[in-house]
Order: C-alpha cells, then structure tokens, then sequence
C-alpha cells in the first residue's frame, strides 16, 4: 500500500497537523462554554426584565462573536489537511471518519451558522422568547458539532463498529451506532466539553476581575462572576468524574498512553498514582536507570482507577514492549499479551496476504483468494504493525505526555480551589477588597489554556505512533507529496494563524477596554 516512506514528509505532515489543531483549539474552547454563560444570561433578561442583563449579555456575545469567526477558518483548513497531507489515512477509513464530520456539518455547523444571525442582529427585530431560543440553539449547535467530531477522534483511538474491505483495501462502517456510543468516544466528548466550560469560566471570572480592578461596571462584573462561578464549579466536578472514567478507558484500550502519562516503565501490581515526579532525563525502557529523580505517589490508586482493583497488574512501557504479562480480552477471556516483535511480525503478514490477495483476485484464482484471505483475517488486527520496524517506535515521547498529563490535572484542581474562593468572597461582599484573587483570576486565564491544551498533548502525542490505534500508524498515512510542500505550508500557516492570533487579541482586548456601555449596544 505503501511504496515509500519518507521520514521528512511525515515528520512536516505531522508539526503542520499539529500546528492547526493547536492554534485552532485556542479558539474553541471558548466557543463551546461562553455560549452557554451567553445564553444563562439571557434567559435571566427575560425572565426578569432587567436591561443589565442585556447589557451583560451582549457584551459577552461580542467577545464570542470575535473567537468564533477566527475558530471557524482555522477549523475549515485543519479538515482540509485530511486530503492534502493524509490521503492514505482518509482512503482507509474515508468511510468511518467521513461520517460524523458529514453529519456535523450538516446538522449542527449549519444550524448555529443559521441562528447566531439572529443572535447577533435580531435584538428588536424578533420576540425575545425567539431570540432566546437562537441563542440555546447556538449554544447547542456549537457542542453539537463538537460531538461529531469527538466522536470520530474517539474511533481513531479505539476503532470500532467496522469491517476492512479486502477488495477495496479500506474500513467500511458496519454499525452506526457501535462508533456512535463507543464508550471511548462518549468519555472524550464529555471530558472535553467540560473542559471548555471550565475555560470559558475561568475567561468571564478574569475578564470581570479586571473591571473590578479598574472600579468599572461593578454589577455586570459581579454577576458575570456568580454565572461563570458556579457554572465552572459544577462543570469542574464533571470534569474530574469524566477523566475518572477516560483513565479507565485509556487503561483497557490504551496501556501505553497510561503507561506514558505516570511514567511507568516496569509494570507493577498495586500502582501508585503519581501527584508529583519528575522522569529520569533520557531513560529507556530497557536500561537500569531509575524512572523517577523523584516522585511522590498515592500508593494503589493508578490500579484501582484503570482496573477496579487496587491490587490489579497495570503493564508498564517495558511489559508493553516485551509482552508476556497477562490481561483480560474484550470477551473477558484471559490472555497473554505478544511482543512488538510478534505484533510487527505478524502486522507483516497481514500486509503481505492482503497483497498477494489482490494479486489472486487479478488472476482469478478462487483457491489462493481464500486461503490468503484467511491468513490476512487472522492478522487483521495487527495490521498496522507491519508499517513498523522497531519495536521502540511503538512508544510515544514519555516525558512530554507525563508533563502534559500531570500539568492538567494539577490545573484543573486549582481551578476548582479558585472557583471556591471566589465564588465565597462574592457572595460575603469581600470580592472587591481582594485585590490579590482578582489579580489571580486574571493571571489564571492563560492557565486554562494551557490545561486544555496540555489535554490534547496527553491525547495524541500518548497514542503515537499511532492516527488509528493498532491499524494505521503515522508514517503509512501520509499523502504521497513532495516534503518540501509540506515544509513551505507549515511555515505559511504559522505566519497566518499567528497574524490571526495576535489580530484577535487585539480586538478582543480593545473591546473588553471599550466595556459593555458602547460594546454592548
């Protein structure tokens, strides 16, 4: 399938993918929570009738109108770059992984295209109930098409509900429903838009802490702080039940992202969960160098998050390298785990009977069809295995997924102690006063950025070398292109996405200086 592997090209394939996706999650997040703090907000204007409801409401509509238009272009290019750059991946999952982005499109991209019209120009220009309804629709169109997209990233990292066509060399979907509520893919998306929301409070609180600083528009800051404080409270609560349960599909999809994210080299049973460590720089699998410089654990706690069982056997990157530890299979059947050695080899033989297959087919010989079909079904599984050569190249960069990882979650429990504070000294009238948490809140907008973003670090850097777990690594589903191309684009593409960030900032911080008096209106 593949006659030629360059390492160039897949290596700029790859920082090019990654570029978009990182300067487009910049964007989205916010996206996906402030629309809801936007339509919490006008649903108490009219209820209540109070116009500083309004005001507060089309201000913070201002700031999401802002995101959204750039979110949007950096979004269309990144689906682009599927045709361009990973032709090879899309023909061999076109047919699974182009379904959910259909239907996103289709349903939820053009549903919130159509009512955020009337969310930005229909004041006084339709009922208030109706303009309310556009705005619950955006909202929910926004996370909508994030479900869809989720949901097909979800596949990438536990493909389910297909079969492989030997005829036409690629994956066909063979049950909705099965990608659809594939658990995975459920645990990402929840995990995710919880994120978001987080984020998105994090970005009213600090927003409405500056006002608060410079003595302006003290009650819209005041009540933008209770909406966003109790709405990122709640969805903070969410988010640690959510990662509880993506742990757990990591660990029984996943074990060496697990692996990755604690540093894990030498499997254990009883592991502890690490709160704080630092990796041994430079260590290998395979030498005698400690894991950690050092490192401060929750005894037992990783086994019982990834298996019920605090006593459970969690494999580490070595266990996972060499095989021979036992596990549990889908089918609850005890199993013992092979090599990456047994796996590429017999990855190979797949390829090689998927091959000599087609050769038969041209030839129409019925006998050698099936006989080499039988062998190719045998080694589906460990498909992708055959692109690989090094057992090695089956680890993902271990330090930056630790750092990642463990940068998150300590983030994330910060936010929720952040929420608590502010949500307390709001409601006693102390708030104001506190000039040191107001500057906190400010400082911390950053910080929700880098949680989300180090989210998607642990998400994809933890499952390389793998675009399809265990079927398709990176550097067989590269286009067939020149690297050079790869290589002028990327560049092209920093200077734009970065003209476009700074272009947004400035926008945004001189409409947040503007304030809701002249922006709101």
């Amino acid at each position: 399938m593949i006659e030629h592997l360059d390492s160039a090209l897949v290596n700029w394939s790859r920082a090019q993918f990654a570029l978009t996706a990182m300067y487009h999650w910049l964007f989205v997040p916010l996206t996906l929570g402030i629309t809801f703090i936007i339509a919490f907000m006008e649903t108490l204007y009219v209820k209540t009738g109070d116009p500083e409801w309004k005001k507060a409401t089309k201000f913070w509509m201002t700031l999401f109108g802002i995101n959204f238009a750039i979110g949007v272009a950096t979004g269309i290019i990144l689906e682009f770059e599927f045709g361009t750059n990973w032709s090879n991946y899309s023909w061999f999952v076109g047919d699974i992984f182009g379904t959910p982005l259909a239907i996103e499109g289709i349903m939820a991209f053009f549903m919130e295209s159509t009512f955020i019209a009337v969310m930005f120009f229909g004041w006084n220009k339709v009922s208030k109930k109706f303009h309310l309804l556009s705005t619950w629709l955006v909202a929910i169109g926004s996370n909508l098409s994030a479900l869809w997209i989720l949901v097909a990233n979800g596949w990438m990292q536990f493909p389910t509900g297909m079969h492989f066509n030997p005829d036409m060399a690629r994956n066909e979907m063979l049950n909705f429903w099965d990608v659809f509520l594939s658990p995975v893919a459920i645990n990402k998306f929840l995990h995710t838009i919880a994120s978001a929301y987080v984020l998105a409070s994090i970005f009213v609180i600090g927003v409405s802490a500056w006002y608060l600083l410079k003595g302006r528009e003290h009650l819209m800051a005041k009540r933008s702080i209770i909406i966003a404080g109790v709405f990122g409270l709640l969805s903070s609560f969410f988010l640690v039940y959510t990662g509880d349960g993506s742990a757990y599909q990591v660990a029984q999809k996943q074990p060496m992202k697990l692996a990755a994210m604690e540093g894990l080299y030498e499997g254990t049973t009883g592991a502890g969960l690490i709160v704080l460590g630092m990796p041994t720089p430079g260590k290998e699998y395979d030498d005698n160098q400690d894991e950690f410089v050092f490192k401060l654990e929750i005894p037992k706690l990783l086994s019982f998050l990834g298996y019920g069982d605090t006593e459970a056997f969690v494999p580490g990157v070595k266990d996972i390298v060499e095989g021979g530890y036992e596990y549990t299979d889908e089918n609850g059947e005890k199993q013992i785990s092979l090599s990456a050695i047994e796996k590429i080899e017999k990855g190979k033989l797949a390829i090689t009977a998927l091959s000599d297959y087609k050769k038969a087919q041209k030839l129409s010989d019925k006998v050698k069809q099936e006989e080499y079909l039988t062998i190719f079904n045998e080694n589906f599984r460990f498909f992708g295995y055959g692109f690989l050569n090094d057992p090695k190249s089956i680890i993902p960069n271990v330090p930056l997924t630790f750092y990642s990882f463990h940068i998150m979650v300590g983030l994330g429990f910060y936010f929720i102690l952040l929420f608590v504070m502010v949500l307390i000294l709001i409601f006693r009238g102390d708030l104001i006063d506190k000039k040191w948490i107001l500057r906190l809140a400010i400082i911390t907008i950053p910080l929700a950025f880098i949680a989300s973003m180090s989210g998607w670090i642990v998400a994809e850097v933890g499952r390389q070398p793998w675009t399809i777990q265990d079927l398709l690594p990176t550097v067989a589903s590269v286009s067939q292109i020149d690297a050079s191309a790869v290589q002028i684009t990327f560049w092209l593409f920093t200077i734009v996405f970065t003209a476009l960030l700074i272009a947004e900032l400035k926008i945004m911080f001189k409409q947040i200086k503007i304030g809701p008096k002249e922006g709101g209106h």
